[in-house]
């Protein structure tokens, strides 16, 4: 892959799953089809790859497992097939991460690219008012955070490669696909024009506005950029307590753009 993930985990873009280190315990892969993400296309008669994306949940060196387990934490990884569905580049759902009993609030989600790029894209709200709106294009090493509460969706930016990202989350995660399904998908549609992806808003919210920007770093979360993001719990298993115990982050969450 272009980016080391800081653990022995690699992807297969032949069958759609994982290959592991001896060291790297894993679950197995959950593939995602088509038929299972019409809903919430830009036209649910698409055709594309019969396995748009895979992932595993829960996937990390055995050495590192019990700091993960009293963190609460949880790594998770997914490869997306190439291609399109449609006019649409390959992408996933779009959802709202649901209350944690652990932490009584939705959490955030740390995402960092290793394979091919991205557009994480996230709204303010699942109302008809979406809100704000960020389509933030990464490339492989680059992160971004989603705040707790927001739509998200991961985008293939480059239909002409598989995309494989990493991500923190929290270990009793829940994905609430209620909002975005009652009005048809995300505010705004990705959609692939002379090898670019651009932006159509969808008529089933009443206001949105989207901001496409690029990703940058984040100082406010003690995150060093361009070192894997599994590498900098290694080395400090307290980092990521923001993801699983969003309250430690109360001010950052209120000024949070972007």
């Amino acid at each position: 892959m272009e980016f080391y993930p800081g653990f022995a985990i690699s992807s297969r873009a032949d069958d759609m799953d994982f290959e592991y280190g001896d060291d790297v315990f894993h679950p197995q892969a959950e593939q995602r089809t088509l038929e299972s993400i019409r809903a919430s296309l830009q036209d649910p008669t698409s055709n594309g790859p019969a396995i748009p994306y895979s992932i595993v949940m829960d996937v990390g060196r055995i050495q590192d497992k019990q700091a993960m387990l009293e963190r609460n934490l949880l790594f998770g990884a997914v490869t997306y097939a190439k291609g399109t569905i449609g006019k649409e580049p390959v992408r996933s759902q779009g959802h709202i991460h649901a209350v944690s009993p652990s932490c009584g609030s939705s959490t955030c989600e740390v995402y960092e690219i290793w394979d091919g790029e991205a557009f994480i894209y996230m709204q303010e709200y699942g109302d008809d008012d979406a809100g704000n709106c960020y389509a933030v294009h990464a490339k492989a090493g680059e992160v971004v955070i989603v705040p707790p509460g927001w739509v998200h969706a991961t985008i293939s930016a480059n239909a002409k490669k598989p995309l494989t990202f990493g991500a923190w989350c929290v270990r009793d995660f829940g994905f609430d696909y209620d909002q975005v399904r009652a009005h048809h998908g995300i505010a705004f549609f990705p959609e692939v024009s002379e090898g670019k992806v651009i932006w159509k808003r969808n008529p089933h919210y009443q206001s949105a506005t989207l901001h496409v920007i690029e990703a940058h770093d984040y100082p406010q979360f003690q995150l060093e950029s361009g070192k894997p993001i599994y590498t900098q719990f290694t080395e400090d298993p307290d980092r990521f307590l923001f993801v699983s115990q969003p309250k430690r982050k109360e001010k950052e969450w209120e000024e949070f753009h972007k």
